[in-house]
């Protein structure tokens, strides 16, 4: 894919067809880590603690907080 850096304000920039986005596991307002290898541009996805919500929807989609755990019997000095 060739791609045309172009002016945006006093920087520059480029932008990615959806597709590709969607391909690299990227999304808009991602932030990403760029770094240069070899004279190569790399960018990487930012690691980025997810909400809740998006760990709820990876396992199902079901967050039952309401069921009693039993956890076993007391090992050490415990008191239940």
């Amino acid at each position: 894919m060739q791609l045309t850096l172009k002016q945006w304000g006093n920087s520059s920039g480029i932008r990615f067809t959806k597709e590709f986005m969607q391909r690299a596991g990227i999304k808009p307002n991602d932030t990403l880590n760029a770094e240069i290898v070899d004279g190569k541009i790399i960018l990487t996805p930012a690691f980025r603690h997810r909400s809740l919500e998006e760990r709820v929807a990876e396992y199902g989609g079901v967050l039952d907080l309401s069921e009693e755990m039993d956890w076993g019997e007391p090992v050490g000095r415990e008191v239940w």
